[in-house]
């Protein structure tokens, strides 16, 4: 008799948060204030850009979850006395933010990132690049409209960039995005 009631307890609620699931795609883009993080040397940020697509997948009344697909270039820039030198990673990135809805338009967003490292522009010659970077993220999310947002966020890179360095990407990020 209790695993029966048991059972159909559980099969009562997977219905409905199946039935409260909705998905919605959507792109966004903006920008990076990127720098390094942990190293001796004394780097300045720069800015680049981000843009992918994204889901929204609610799970309850006020929790979803927004998978991404970001292209993301980070970075930083070192200036000495004779010249400046700028490197620039570009990394697809993978972001899972849980979001946590305080409203109809605000939410907070927390999650983990994972981002393959596709290209670099290299002046600092660190070489021995890591090929996988792994970052935790926090940041807003604001609905605008039922088709317009933004957001902003701060990625704090917990992996190293370089076998060489002690250098972990910081990242600010402000975006703007349309959902279908």
């Amino acid at each position: 008799m209790r695993k029966s009631l048991f059972i159909t307890l559980i099969l009562c609620l997977w219905v409905g948060i199946s039935n409260a699931q909705t998905v919605k795609f959507g792109i966004k883009a903006g920008l990076n204030y990127a720098n390094l993080s942990g190293s001796d040397i004394q780097t300045d940020a720069i800015t680049s850009y981000h843009a992918g697509i994204v889901a929204d997948i609610s799970l309850l009344n006020k929790l979803s979850v927004q998978p991404e697909l970001l292209y993301s270039t980070q970075g930083a820039s070192y200036e000495n006395v004779i010249d400046e030198y700028k490197n620039e990673l570009g990394y697809l990135s993978l972001p899972i933010m849980l979001k946590i809805h305080l409203s109809d338009s605000f939410s907070l967003e927390l999650g983990p990132q994972a981002s393959f490292l596709l290209s670099k522009k290299d002046e600092f010659n660190l070489n021995d690049y890591n090929s996988f970077d792994f970052s935790a993220n926090a940041g807003v999310g604001l609905k605008i409209t039922e088709t317009l947002f933004a957001q902003a966020r701060y990625s704090l890179g917990l992996t190293e960039i370089s076998k060489n360095a002690d250098a972990k990407n910081s990242v600010v990020q402000v975006s703007l995005g349309l959902m279908f």
